[in-house]
């Protein structure tokens, strides 16, 4: 940090007496530490921190850039940073630095405030007032004095309304007295000049010409008592001649400005006069013309010249002339006031007599040497008694009492009142009016009372003195003061002391001014405590005759001034301001430099606020938009490479600069000035000329260096049009240049013109290579912005862009530096040229003279080349400490080249390809086995990079059989062959995961291969792996139960449950030192520690890895195959090299080259462990992504060994480890971060890792869980976990993922999600749905926001949109198959949440987003069906969404859907091509038959929307589709039962179906005879010998139906119910006892049910009655069908039907047939069996005399009497509805059989 500080006062001190271009490298290196400094800062020490740890130096320079104002309009935000650490460390220069920045904004205030009055337009007056309030504030630092005259016009603008704003008048005048009070000299100069001149403007006599009256109200906002009283008191009194001069003659003005003042504004000088009349009276004379002006106030002699003051107002005016030290003054007073002496009505009878001398006194009357005291005794406690006090009071205003008594008494209480706590005694008593009134009649002619003169004097001035009321009121009377002139004068004759007198008359005069509050709306509370105060000036100008207390000694506005000279002496101070003023004076930075390129145009302004030539380069180099500029216009017109190389240079220092402050950003954007100027024209014409000297390739070197920093400043989220356009341009130069930069990747060796050779060899090379590594670190973040960019046309010219760019790596790769060429620098920027090219999916295709195949086959020769070269023929890295780099990007390119491949050669056998020829195997057998041999050593490589690649590769090739069977026969020379080599590497837990990670997807991809499972199918397979030898029993097993044997012998399920138990999900770790007792237990990792910045802290014993013993595949062969559902070969991603540790087994090789250029995107790879015994400890590193993969592997082995896995998932408590990681507090803390703005762009890389392995794991989690309940059901039920993992479950797919920039992960991880909930609640609903229902309940707002992100066709795929669509209708299912238990059971407790939402107005919002979804799309698309599915179980389950489906007119689209379905098929039927014809129908129909669903779910218990159905004419439509409906099953099936739920309790939609309702219109094909009752009739009457569900559903409507009574009257006029009798009757095993829904499946059954619901109605009896046989059929029927017996049953009720049923024999008169139909229902167990029998016979005993004497029977009362004791038993034991009935109809049938 010291150092920093140095670097900074270094920069910041060489700026004077230097060359403009040396300033400029000053600067920019002033700014670029500035920003390091800061953001260093920031990182390493918190500010609260900074007071002891920065040094003294950095401090100072950490000063200065708070005050550098050009810095902070760059880089405000790291300036607050600074000055936030400033604050911290000197508190002093914090200070400075505050004044400093209140100091720029007043200067800053003042030029908005001239710019804003010359401003055309209305004004915001207001703002204009602040703004004038700082600039006067401010005019100490810029003493820009021109703004006063502004402000002055502008106050005077402001008071000449008739109605101005009272707010603005008073705001306004603060500031003008302040400005007349300012303590500058020169301001106070201006404002009084200035105002002068208004005044002279407005007064002035040029107006008379001009006849125009209203000039004069420019002076209102003169006249004001408080503006008077600043220019009266102070400016006539200052002491420098300017200012005491033009306060002179503004008050003439004004004073002699009665003819030039309309009659309102002179009326408004007078009452603004008045109060000051006593100030401005001191400066009356006889000489001066001020003096005389203001001598005429008071003058009598001209009554008519002033008709405002009155008279008595004059002789106050001339009283108080009496008091001024002037002796002329004094003389012209005495002649004013004689008239009014003379002109008193008492004028004859009062005293004194103005003899000679009388009148000669007046003028010295009240002149005193010697100012008396008269302040008061103001104790609260007095030492006199009221009692006294009151008697004294009482002599003196008795009449009765002698004179020389009341004389005493008078001076007794003129003493007393020195007390001030006896004043309230004596006013209440009224000593006031009584001294007034002794006053009044000693000048009136009492001679006796001129005794009491002097006293009663006395009393009145105490009285007044305390009283400031009294004193006001007093002060008012002109009598009273005359008659105190005529007392004074009789006690001056009688040579009296007239003090007191004189005193009182000074306190009477002067009351306008005693006071400090009126001038001004500052309280002074020492002022306060005297009761009469004067101005200062008022005791110097009058003889006051007592030592008055003073204020105002200056003026009350006067304003202390900040201290500017310190800030004026201090440069970095002082250039703050400057630049500040300068900057508001220019109105912004452009228009400054502007003025500073015309020197000729002079400063306006005070020349110590000019800048410095070096200050305004100064400015120019920190203001980007002008230095971007230069630097453009710089590069455009350069003559020599020198500016070319100074102005790149300085575009990429601020393009560096721009990236060290992040996420501080700029005020300007480099990237978007430069969009502004035409930056790609300077740089094109570089780009596109072919380098011909070391010194153009040195120059291009730099351009191409900056173009790269241009485009790495690109947003990485989201591209923006600007950004699309750079791309476009250097594609399209790219790929359209005849020398383009492509070909300089081959070298300009062959390129370089002969002249060249002379240069330097090696200088030669140097910017050769540095060329080259700038053209390959250029193409990769071109490659890296492609991989956002989302432009069409972008991706147009991407794709011949990146397969030029291959072709130019690979001819770079074999002519350049082959591969025995050393040249490892070069090479290794070739390959990693080629990793970026190849990980873009489509690489080759774009290639004009290459097929892709035969591109993909070069690169792959030249790969496997260098990887022979490198690495097999030096036999790996342990004997070469070359090529680290040239490894690992090579394998990098092959991974990505394997996919690449894959995907060109999707239907062709590419393996055979990737076999590494070796010149040393010459047998056919030895090339087989070596392949890919060459793969297997880069599993075991040191480093981890290359370790995770190769794996990668391997699983990559292992995704196709070829490949599977091509690793397996390289692996035949390792002991445990390719299984055991795999399972090693997993189960190595030193190993890191990623590499684990890539082992399990080789496993994965095995497992899909068909395995034998047993010996007799291994004889006839293919595919002898896995294959396990034992040599001490000499058993092979091949094969499943291999593979079951090597997990077993492995113990892989037991590793996973410690992997589980230890995997970290945080973001960070550090590498620690394992503790010294390694014999301690194993510390398992707390999972609850999950903060990111906290590092990773366990340790665990290292246990030696499992060995697994196998043998090399058996020689026979079989053909068994084994299929795996669900699961496909895995080809996993481009692999992250990313790991946060990694250690690797102490077997595997050691030594690892290093090149001298590795990238740092390379992980460090640490090996200290050679030699290390397998006891120490070290630190374990378990990720979820190798939990992903465990999981993955696991759903594979679930689908060949189901029964195996589970037992071992179970055993080992698998399930419960892995749903222990599901936890949504790490992925909502990623959320969050992700989230916070201006977070680095490497940490948001991160922390989208994190975010996206968490939800990589809970993807791959749920599809094994998903997997483990599909096989075994039951375990839904058996997991604890399992609320806590639903809940969970549900947290994540409500997670808010706007702007988190991992969409695609999002996707998947939901999918899963959804897919996972659905077969939960599926499986077992009692388990699952409680716990999804209340977590979707708690949360559906946000789940609402998924839905809609699903849904989006923009956002969600169709994958996810299926999963949501599939979950929300299992939801719904499920809910309303919850409302039927809670329907159909009474005591039912079972509520969910989902009830509440669906039964609220969110489930409205969900429906209309399905409407949206259903309604957009066509019905070919497969999600319209499932959309369809979803809006149909919200629907049945929710009437809010019902009512809105109805009111946002979804039922009369599907209304009018069907009819113009018809019309189409109306129209197909008369077209030829019956095969054509036929295909459109099933099209149409199944269209019809979507429809119709939709509307079942609309009416299913709601008559809103059976309503709007019926208005809709639904029955025509239906009617009109009849004859197809015929045709196709389904579709009338869907068609009837939309029917029964449409006439379901809806008699107005029965009536509809009728042919007679509201549903059907005047002149429709709809008749009484020909409805669609009678349709369904007809089919209901069909043959069907197999019970249809057509006949089913036909019957169950008619059963509907016959609740209307329209229909009822049709199945009377219709001879349908004679077909009755002639049902067949099937044999009968069971009887009524046994099932009340006996038989009701079969024809018969469906024919009771109707005749059921006719028996309800009277006129649906008459109608049963009047079927031929039917009640000797029901009869019969009865014993066995339960409807039967109910139709008997409701026959009995009705008193029509009783004589037909008693006068049947087969029912009363045969005993014996009788008891078995009614009585014997008595003996049944079924208690609603029992009820109708009793009921019925009830019913039939009622007023029915036949049937009471044949029920008179022994044995029937005995049975009725058994029923009743049983059934009162039961009522004991049972309380109910049901059997309360029964007992009650069997009480009153025992009444009427014994009645």
């Amino acid at each position: 940090m010291e150092l920093l500080g140095d670097i900074l006062c270094y920069h910041a001190s060489h700026l004077a007496d230097i060359p403009h271009s040396s300033l400029v490298h000053y600067r920019m290196a002033y700014t670029g530490t500035a920003v390091f400094t800061i953001k260093f800062l920031q990182t390493v020490l918190p500010p609260e921190k900074a007071n002891k740890n920065i040094p003294e130096n950095t401090a100072a320079a950490i000063f200065h850039l708070c005050l550098d104002t050009s810095f902070g309009g760059l880089l405000p935000s790291i300036q607050e940073t600074a000055v936030a650490y400033l604050e911290q460390v000197n508190s002093d220069n914090h200070g400075l630095y505050r004044r400093v920045t209140r100091a720029a904004l007043w200067m800053e205030s003042t030029c908005n405030f001239l710019k804003e009055v010359h401003a055309e337009g209305e004004k915001n007056w207001l703002e204009l007032l602040e703004l004038a309030d700082q600039a006067i504030d401010g005019l100490v630092f810029h003493q820009h004095l021109p703004i006063i005259k502004e402000y002055v016009l502008t106050c005077s603008y402001l008071w000449k309304f008739d109605q101005p704003s009272p707010f603005l008048q008073k705001e306004s005048q603060k500031l003008l007295l302040k400005l007349l009070s300012y303590p500058l000299l020169p301001v106070k100069m201006e404002t009084y000049e200035c105002t002068l001149h208004v005044v002279k403007d407005s007064l002035g006599i040029q107006n008379v010409s001009r006849q125009n009256p209203a000039a004069c109200s420019g002076v209102n906002f003169l006249l004001h008592h408080r503006v008077l009283y600043e220019i009266s008191a102070f400016g006539l009194q200052d002491s420098v001649e300017k200012v005491n001069v033009a306060a002179k003659d503004i008050l003439l003005f004004l004073l002699k400005g009665r003819l030039m003042m309309t009659a309102s504004t002179w009326d408004r000088f007078n009452e603004a006069l008045y109060p000051v009349m006593p100030v401005l009276q001191g400066y009356a004379s006889t000489e001066e013309s001020l003096g005389k002006c203001v001598l005429l106030i008071s003058d009598m002699s001209d009554v008519t010249r002033d008709i405002v003051f009155p008279s008595t107002v004059k002789f106050k005016a001339a009283l108080r002339l009496l008091f001024t030290k002037q002796p002329n003054v004094r003389k012209a007073a005495a002649e004013q006031i004689l008239p009014h002496l003379r002109s008193d009505e008492d004028a004859n009878t009062a005293r004194p007599h103005l003899d000679q001398q009388v009148v000669a006194s007046l003028s010295s009357l009240f002149c005193h040497r010697n100012p008396i005291d008269i302040t008061l005794d103001t104790s609260k406690k007095s030492v006199f008694k009221v009692e006294s006090v009151e008697k004294l009071f009482d002599i003196l205003s008795s009449d009765a009492v002698d004179i020389s008594l009341k004389r005493s008494a008078a001076e007794q209480l003129s003493v007393l009142l020195q007390d001030t706590t006896m004043h309230p005694v004596l006013k209440s008593l009224g000593i006031t009016d009584k001294v007034i009134s002794s006053i009044m009649e000693s000048v009136n002619g009492n001679k006796s009372l001129d005794c009491l003169l002097e006293s009663c004097m006395c009393i009145l001035r105490k009285l007044v003195y305390a009283d400031p009321s009294l004193r006001h009121s007093l002060a008012q009377h002109s009598l009273l003061l005359l008659a105190l002139l005529r007392a004074s004068l009789i006690l001056n004759e009688s040579n009296s002391n007239c003090s007191e007198d004189a005193v009182l008359m000074s306190l009477l005069l002067f009351d306008e001014i005693s006071s400090v509050e009126i001038w001004s709306d500052k309280s002074n509370t020492g002022v306060g405590l005297s009761p009469f105060s004067l101005l200062l000036s008022v005791t110097r100008r009058y003889n006051i005759p007592f030592q008055a207390v003073t204020h105002h000694a200056v003026s009350p506005y006067y304003s202390v001034l900040p201290s500017s000279s310190e800030l004026m002496t201090l440069a970095p101070a002082r250039q703050a301001l400057q630049v500040a003023w300068n900057t508001a004076w220019h109105s912004g930075m452009d228009n400054l430099f502007e003025s500073s390129a015309n020197s000729a145009k002079a400063a306006e302004f005070h020349p110590d606020l000019k800048l410095s030539e070096a200050q305004v380069v100064l400015l120019q180099t920190v203001h980007l938009p002008f230095a971007l500029q230069d630097c453009i216009q710089a590069i455009a017109m350069a003559a020599g490479h020198h500016s070319v190389t100074s102005g790149l240079s300085r575009l990429s220092l601020y393009l560096l600069i721009e990236r060290l402050a992040f996420p501080h950003i700029p005020t300007y954007g480099c990237k978007v000035i430069l969009h502004s100027i035409s930056w790609q024209a300077a740089v094109t014409r570089f780009l596109q000329v072919r380098p011909a000297s070391v010194e153009d390739e040195r120059l291009l070197v730099g351009i191409v260096a900056f173009v790269n920093s241009y485009f790495k400043q690109m947003h990485t989220d989201s591209t923006c049009e600007s950004e699309d356009g750079d791309l476009r341009w250097i594609l399209d130069l790219l790929l359209n240049q005849t020398e383009s930069l492509l070909n300089l990747l081959l070298g300009v060796e062959n390129q370089t013109p002969p002249q060249s050779l002379a240069e330097p060899e090696e200088l030669k090379n140097h910017i050769n290579q540095r060329l080259q590594r700038e053209l390959t670190i250029f193409f990769n973040v071109l490659l890296l912005r492609l991989t956002t960019n989302t432009d069409r046309l972008c991706l147009a010219l991407a794709g011949p862009f990146k397969s030029q760019l291959a072709v130019s790596l690979l001819q770079s790769l074999r002519v350049s530096d082959a591969p025995r060429f050393y040249g490892l620098p070069s090479l290794e920027r070739t390959l990693q040229g080629m990793v970026s090219v190849t990980a873009h999916p489509g690489w080759s295709s774009h290639c004009l003279n290459l097929e892709p195949n035969l591109l993909c086959s070069k690169y792959l020769s030249g790969l496997l080349e260098v990887i022979s070269s490198f690495y097999v023929e030096w036999g790996g890295n342990s004997l070469s400490f070359m090529g680290k780099g040239v490894t690992k990007n090579a394998v990098i390119s092959l991974l990505h080249l394997s996919h690449e491949m894959l995907v060109k050669n999707k239907d062709k056998d590419f393996i055979s390809q990737w076999s590494l020829g070796n010149e040393v195997a010459t047998e056919e057998a030895s090339a087989s086995q070596l392949a890919l041999a060459w793969l297997i050593p880069l599993w075991v490589d040191r480093d981890q990079e290359v370790r995770i690649a190769s794996l990668g590769l391997g699983a990559a090739l292992s995704s196709v059989p070829s490949g599977c069977q091509a690793l397996c026969a390289s692996c035949q020379n390792i002991s445990g062959g390719l299984w055991g080599t795999v399972l090693n590497i997993l189960l190595d837990q030193q190993e890191s995961s990623m590499v684990r990670r890539e082992a399990a997807f080789i496993l994965q991809n095995l497992m899909v291969m068909p395995m034998p499972a047993n010996a007799e199918e291994a004889k006839d397979s293919h595919w002898q792996h896995p294959c396990v030898h034992d040599e001490v029993s000499g058993i092979s097993l091949v094969g499943l139960p291999a593979l079951q044997a090597l997990l077993y012998h492995c113990e892989y399920f037991q590793h996973i449950a410690f992997s589980g138990s230890i995997c970290y999900q945080g973001r960070y770790t550090f590498h620690l030192q394992p503790p010294d007792d390694t014999t301690s237990r194993p510390s398992s990792l707390e999972n609850d520690s999950l903060n990111s910045e906290s590092s990773l802290q366990f340790w665990r014993s290292v246990q030696s890895a499992p060995t697994v013993v196998s043998s090399r595949p058996s020689s026979s062969l079989s053909t068994s195959s084994t299929v795996i559902r669900g699961s496909g070969l895995h080809t996993p991603k481009d692999p992250s090299p990313l790991s946060a540790t990694e250690d690797t087994p102490a077997s595997r090789l050691m030594a690892q080259g290093q090149s001298d250029t590795d990238t740092s995107e390379s992980v460090t790879s640490q090996d200290s462990r050679q030699g290390e015994p397998l006891t120490v400890e070290s630190v374990v590193m378990v990720t979820p992504d190798l939990m992903a993969a465990h999981c993955g592997l696991l759903t594979n082995l679930l689908a060949i060994l189901p029964e195996f896995t589970l037992t071992a998932l179970q055993h080992n408590h698998l399930l419960n480890v892995l749903a222990g990681l599901v936890r949504i507090g790490p992925i909502e803390k990623c959320l969050t971060e992700l989230k916070t703005p201006n977070i680095l762009p490497g940490e948001r890389e991160d922390i989208k890792g994190q975010f996206v392995s968490l939800l990589r794991f809970l993807s791959d989690f749920s599809k094994l869980l998903q997997s483990c309940v599909m096989v075994r059901q039951e375990l839904i039920g058996q997991m604890d976990f399992l609320k806590q993992l639903l809940t969970t479950l549900v947290a994540v797919v409500t997670m808010d993922t706007k702007d988190a920039g991992t969409w695609d992960a999002v996707c998947v991880c939901w999918a899963d999600v959804f897919m996972l909930l659905a077969t939960l609640v599926r499986r077992d609903s009692s388990a699952a749905y409680p716990s999804v229902s209340a977590s979707l309940g708690r949360r559906w707002r946000a789940f609402a926001g998924t839905l809609t992100m699903c849904m989006n066709e923009k956002l969600g795929g169709s994958a996810l949109q299926t999963m949501a669509l599939q979950f929300l209708s299992t939801v719904f299912t499920e809910e309303m198959n919850s409302q039927r238990v809670e329907v159909n059971t009474s005591n039912s407790k079972h509520t969910t949440t989902v009830s509440d939402i669906v039964n609220s107005p969110l489930a409205s919002e969900l429906c209309e987003l399905l409407l949206q979804s259903f309604e957009k799309r066509t019905i070919q698309d497969p999600l319209k069906k499932k959309t369809a599915r979803t809006l149909m179980t919200l629907l049945a389950c929710s009437p809010t969404a019902q009512s809105h489906a109805a009111k946002a007119g979804l039922i009369d689209s599907c209304v009018e859907q069907m009819k113009q379905t018809h019309s189409q098929l109306h129209l197909e039927s008369v077209r030829t091509g019956k095969a054509s014809h036929r295909k459109k129908e099933e099209g149409y129909l199944k269209e019809v038959k979507l429809t119709m669903d939709i509307l079942r779910s609309a009416f299913y218990r709601n008559s809103e929307s059976k309503a709007v159905a019926t208005d809709a004419r639904l029955t025509l439509a239906l009617y009109a589709l009849w004859p197809w409906l015929l045709l196709d099953d389904p579709a009338m099936e869907a068609a009837l039962e939309l029917l029964c739920v449409y006439t379901a309790n809806c008699t107005t939609a029965c009536s509809s179906v009728c042919g007679s309702g509201p549903g059907v219109g005047p002149g429709s094909k709809l008749s009484p005879c020909n409805s669609l009752m009678h349709s369904v009739m007809k089919l209901a009457s069909g043959v069907a010998p197999d019970n249809s569900p057509i006949q089913k559903l036909a019957f169950s409507l008619l059963a509907n139906l016959a609740m209307s009574r329209d229909c009822r009257g049709i199945l009377q006029k219709n001879n349908f119910l004679q077909a009755f009798p002639s049902v067949p009757i099937p044999k009968m095993g069971i009887t009524k006892d046994t099932s009340a829904g006996c038989g009701s499946g079969s024809l018969l059954g469906l024919w009771l049910r109707l005749l059921v619901n006719l028996s309800f109605a009277e006129d649906g009896q008459q109608t049963l009655l009047r079927v031929t046989g039917v009640l000797e059929l029901l009869a019969d029927l009865a014993q066995h069908w339960l409807h039967a017996l109910l139709t008997l049953h409701n026959l009995c009720f009705s008193p029509a039907n009783k004589p037909h049923v008693v006068a049947n024999d087969q029912l009363i008169s045969v005993p014996d047939k009788a008891m078995k139909i009614f009585v014997r229902c008595l003996d049944s167990k079924e208690m609603e069996t029992r009820c109708m029998g009793a009921s019925a016979l009830w019913a039939l005993l009622h007023n029915n005399q036949r049937a009471k004497n044949t029920l008179k029977c022994p044995s029937i009362r005995l049975r009725i009497k058994e029923a009743r004791a049983n059934s009162q038993k039961d009522a004991e034991n049972k309380q109910g509805p049901m059997s309360a009935y029964l007992l009650k109809s069997l009480e009153n049938l025992s009444q009427l059989l014994n009645n």
